[in-house]
């Protein structure tokens, strides 16, 4: 393939723009994001509550545009994110940047009109911290990355919350703390596995910069801090004891496999972790949501 044909950029179809959503991570943003709307006390408008969950959707949309448009050299280098539209010279760099701009200027502005101002605040704080203290600063330069851009990753819940209540409480804080010290051995993993990557577009993850072993020894921590946090709402009338069993039990079997992947440093043991970390975020606040409900009903009887 010659120079010129390789600088030719191919018209942006719809699916390009799609992909430059990042859809499954979003998918985690709106889950998590609407178990913090339901798990919430008092009452939403229906109509008002998906306006909430579609501006989140946007918004991390907009992370995900922007976070390609800042990365698309970086993603040229990595066999996993070569094939995006930036990289695989699909789409203009401006049109993703035109993109990603606008989807965060809108979610952000009918979230503040059509939700409360709260909300929008935390939105555009998620998208500025995502997609430029994140991507910009944290992940070039430090292996604790992820760590603290962990942050904006956690805080969809609070925003749903906060749609419902109009305020913040302990209890959504926990959700974002639950969401923070889930992110690291969740990510970690996965590193692991695509730590040649990472070395490839010279990015510090902890993998490259620290090794295996040092990985595989942060992520045991963080299971043993994750897996009693996880457990808190039921000690605080947040949840049910039936929940604090299943979280208990799950948070049990996270530190397992956790240990499992320390002794061996397998990449299989490190991918079953990284799917289980999805399912155990998933069954945390699906149970949330179910054992608030459940919880309603039988006030609702008494």
């Amino acid at each position: 393939m010659t120079t010129a044909t390789r600088d030719i950029i191919l018209p942006a179809e719809w699916r390009d723009f799609w992909a430059l959503t990042k859809p499954r991570v979003m998918s985690l943003v709106v889950f998590t994001a609407l178990c913090g709307l339901l798990a919430a006390p008092g009452n939403i408008h229906p109509v008002i509550g998906f306006t909430a969950i579609l501006c989140l959707a946007l918004g991390a949309g907009a992370c995900g545009a922007l976070n390609q448009y800042f990365e698309a050299d970086i993603d040229a280098k990595m066999a996993r994110t070569a094939g995006r539209p930036l990289p695989a010279r699909r789409m203009d760099r401006a049109a993703a940047l035109n993109f990603g701009i606008g989807l965060a200027a809108f979610s952000v502005g009918v979230m503040g009109v059509a939700v409360n101002w709260l909300c929008a605040a935390l939105l555009a704080f998620s998208i500025f911290f995502y997609a430029i203290v994140y991507t910009i600063w944290l992940k070039p330069n430090t292996p604790q990355n992820i760590v603290i851009g962990g942050a904006a990753g956690a805080l969809p819940p609070v925003i749903g919350w906060a749609a419902v209540t109009g305020s913040l409480s302990i209890e959504p804080l926990l959700l974002f703390a639950i969401i923070f010290m889930w992110t690291p051995p969740h990510f970690w993993a996965l590193a692991l596995v695509k730590n040649d990557d990472y070395k490839a577009a010279n990015i510090p993850m902890l993998p490259v910069v620290a090794g295996s072993l040092e990985t595989r020894r942060q992520i045991v921590i963080y299971a043993i801090l994750l897996a009693p946090l996880a457990v808190v709402p039921s000690f605080i009338g947040m949840a049910s004891v039936g929940y604090g069993v299943i979280a208990a039990i799950a948070g049990l079997v996270f530190v397992a496999m956790s240990l499992q992947l320390f002794k061996t440093g397998d990449h299989k043991h490190a991918m079953r972790l990284f799917a289980y970390s999805i399912m155990y975020l998933f069954l945390l606040f699906l149970g949330l949501v179910i054992d608030h409900a459940v919880l309603g009903c039988l006030v609702g009887a008494a």
